[in-house]
């Protein structure tokens, strides 16, 4: 017997996302990955002065916030062949490094945790239990036995309330949950935490940025945030007290409660260690540069490609072998639907041949998705943090080994254990605590220049368009939280030619290829048990995993600027 599974949408995500799996014998047996808007940004940015692109381009997302930004003055940078001076550099790494921090705790707590945990159980909870749980892992002060009966009772009223908000539509009961009670409890207890914690330090970005989200002091050549220690408008030695406090902040809670609540959620489900691997390609461009644009040997992130799980060798990242398939997406070519184009001669030319939604199932032997298929000299690959943890391991970066074999060793697995829903989960927690360290040393590192003297922020070399050739390109490369991210300008005549941007969830949400090649969700997806149809929570299981943000991938314009929908704030 096969059963049809369809979640539209897929929610505690950003963006429209549907998936559908078909069921053989219990097991997922074939997935299909459905981006379900248009995605037109490129299409905005044609035409316009390449200088203020990261303005467009950062408003592609409004929870990846910078990273779009970073990527888009990254680009035109390259194609300019400019280097920005060192204190824009760490300006945008500790941006960067704040960006990544919020956003994987956000996600496990947030976006995920109700995956893996049961609110409703926590009634059931004994707060004296759950503190000495609690105290039994972590330091953390708010452990005590009234502390949590405080919270047990905050849940208990909003329950009788019967405004259970987001909590409303939870697979409450289900018996994939294997937590205790008071395991349950100690997580929602850290998820309204975490609420209150996200909220103060990504004011990180408030002063280096000036607001979150779309921070405001990006350049082309540097930064427009200025640094000197005996003014009081800039970014002087109160700021960098501030931001001192704010990353220990980060610390204090990432290593204390995040860490420990990672480690206590995963004993209890040692099964998805070995669920939700997929093709085992992992690619990472690498980045957050601590000196020139294209030094990797001064990257914090490795750059490399790691093929079938092999982590003995880690492959180079060549850009030109990175293309753009359609054979399953709402797209045409004027090379052909069954072609693949490098984002240079990227093309993005809607044709939508799907369903009239709602719609029962998607029509599958043709295109299904809005979004395209990335692939690497023809190769699927996944990319998001267990991909830069990977990529780094296998490359012999002494910091990131040591912390995945301190993790490997307590939890008394096995390195290919990480090729896994819970691998992600674990990537997420350690490359936070991996980034906890550069915070220290990019801020340590701005306040020195401060003290000597060195104040320089911006390159203005390029600054004047008469200086440009007649026709540039660049690719523009960043690890976002979610994964590499890859803008490709063409510049002619001073205007913008051609604008593609590769995000990381089109890598790992896009459709199925010309050789039918599955994308990463759809891979994952194979191969895992679904204890009820009807409320499919293994499959969200996986597919939060990989914190889709479809909102990159795909968008929607009206091409004759009418007004769709007003809407008034009162």
């Amino acid at each position: 017997m096969v059963d049809r599974i369809v979640i539209d949408p897929v929610t505690r995500i950003e963006g429209h996302l549907r998936i559908e799996a078909q069921l053989e014998g219990g097991m997922v047996k074939a997935a299909y990955s459905s981006g379900t808007m248009f995605r037109g940004m490129e299409l905005i940015l044609q035409g316009r002065d390449p200088r203020e692109a990261w303005i467009w381009a950062q408003r592609i997302c409004g929870v990846c916030t910078t990273v779009h930004a970073h990527t888009s003055v990254n680009a035109v940078e390259a194609a300019l062949g400019i280097e920005i001076p060192p204190n824009a550099a760490l300006i945008r790494n500790l941006i960067t490094g704040a960006q990544y921090i919020q956003d994987h705790v956000i996600h496990f707590y947030h976006l995920h945790a109700l995956d893996w945990v049961d609110v409703a159980a926590a009634l059931k909870a004994d707060p004296a239990a759950t503190s000495r749980l609690a105290q039994s892992i972590s330091d953390w002060p708010l452990s005590s036995e009234d502390y949590f009966a405080g919270v047990k009772a905050r849940v208990e009223k909003l329950v009788a309330s019967g405004q259970l908000s987001l909590f409303t539509n939870g697979y409450w009961g289900h018996p994939a949950y294997q937590l205790p009670p008071e395991a349950d409890l100690m997580a929602v207890a850290h998820y309204l935490e975490a609420l209150t914690w996200q909220r103060e330090v990504i004011k990180v970005h408030a002063v280096l940025g000036g607001k979150n989200p779309h921070l405001q002091t990006y350049l082309v050549g540097g930064m427009a945030a200025a640094v000197d220690g005996n003014s009081p408008n800039v970014i002087n030695w109160e700021r960098i007290d501030f931001l001192a406090a704010r990353i220990k902040q980060m610390r204090d809670f990432v290593e204390q409660v995040y860490i420990p609540d990672v480690k206590a959620v995963a004993s209890f489900y040692p099964e998805w260690w070995q669920l939700g691997a997929g093709h085992k390609n992992y690619m990472s461009y690498g980045g957050l540069q601590n000196g020139l644009r294209d030094d990797q040997a001064t990257f914090t992130f490795n750059r490399g490609i790691i093929l079938g799980g092999d982590l003995s060798t880690v492959h180079p990242v060549q850009q030109d072998k990175i293309t753009e398939a359609i054979a399953h997406s709402y797209y045409e070519y004027s090379t052909g639907q069954e072609s693949a184009l490098h984002p240079f001669a990227g093309e993005t030319k809607p044709k939508y041949t799907g369903p009239t939604p709602p719609y029962e199932q998607l029509g599958v032997d043709g295109p299904y998705s809005w979004l395209k298929a990335p692939r690497y000299d023809g190769q699927v690959m996944e990319v998001g943090p267990l991909a830069r943890l990977l990529v780094a391991y296998g490359a012999g970066n002494t910091d990131v080994q040591a912390l995945v074999n301190g993790a490997l060793t307590e939890l008394k697995l096995e390195p290919a254990a990480l090729f896994s829903t819970l691998g992600r989960v674990a990537a997420r927690a350690l490359e936070t605590a991996y980034l906890l360290n550069w915070m220290d040393t990019w801020l340590e590192a701005l306040a020195g220049n401060m003290e000597t003297g060195d104040l320089r922020i911006h390159d203005g070399t390029m600054w004047d368009p008469s200086t440009w050739p007649a026709e540039a390109e660049g690719w523009g490369f960043h690890e976002a939280p979610r994964g590499a991210l890859g803008h490709w300008i063409k510049i002619k005549d001073k205007k913008i030619l051609n604008y593609q941007a590769v995000v990381p969830s089109t890598w790992n949400a896009g459709p199925r290829d010309a050789q039918g090649q599955t994308g990463p969700y759809e891979a994952s997806l194979e191969g895992t048990p679904v204890a009820d149809p009807e409320k499919p929570l293994e499959l969200l299981r996986t597919i939060h995993s990989f914190d889709p943000c479809l909102a990159c991938a795909v968008h929607v314009v009206d091409a004759d600027g009418k007004e769709r929908v007003r809407v008034e704030v009162r």
